[in-house]
């Protein structure tokens, strides 16, 4: 399979298309709900994912939102055509697992035994030490450090430039705001800023 299929076409999407291009993939198409008025990779409306038959095609779903992301890439007739995509810069260690249909984009970190699930975005240049596990369909975001042994849970969000200090385990669908520092645990659906990490928000999915 070497056509690739991009599933969403904006911001991020942009960023895929980008890492494909410069590696000389083949990217057919995007799927989107209706075609987009702004294409600045010249890519061909393909219609909604949906309808599209993604048989022999390598498929990249490109939406930033985790919740969104999830459902889209569980709601795949063909999944095991889910496709990673790396950048070049990106520097995997030692025995480090990668799931299907991750993003590792410029300059990220993967040191040796760490983990990241399905669906999950590694975005521009984040350090992600030593046996950390980022689960199935979080973000990691730009520049955000997680010391060794941090745990990200399912659909968890880690804002921009923050740092997360060894052994912390974060919950499911957690926001951490950009530029927190955590040292302590975070519970499952909270939402932490700051530095030192408060949680402003506790409870019902964020």
């Amino acid at each position: 399979m070497s056509d690739v299929v991009i599933i969403g076409y904006s911001g991020h999407a942009y960023v895929v298309c980008d890492i494909l291009f410069n590696q000389n993939k083949k990217v057919i198409g995007y799927c989107e709900k209706e075609e987009k008025k702004l294409n600045p990779f010249n890519l061909q409306y393909l219609g909604p994912e949906h309808e599209y038959n993604f048989q022999k095609k390598q498929v990249f779903v490109a939406i930033g939102n985790n919740q969104i992301r999830t459902r889209l890439v569980r709601n795949l007739r063909t999944p095991s055509n889910l496709m990673n995509v790396i950048h070049q810069s990106a520097i995997v260690g030692y025995n480090v697992n990668l799931g299907k249909g991750i993003l590792l984009a410029a300059n990220v970190i993967l040191n040796p035994l760490a983990k990241v699930g399905d669906g999950a975005i590694c975005n521009t240049g984040c350090i992600i030490e030593h046996e950390c596990q980022i689960s199935s369909f979080a973000h990691i975001a730009p520049g955000a450090v997680l010391a060794g042994n941090v745990i990200v849970g399912e659909r968890s969000f880690v804002g921009a430039n923050s740092v997360v200090k060894q052994g912390i385990t974060i919950g499911k669908d957690v926001v951490v705001g950009a530029g927190s520092v955590i040292i302590n645990d975070i519970p499952d659906n909270a939402m932490v800023v700051g530095n030192p990490g408060r949680i402003i928000k506790y409870g019902s999915s964020v």
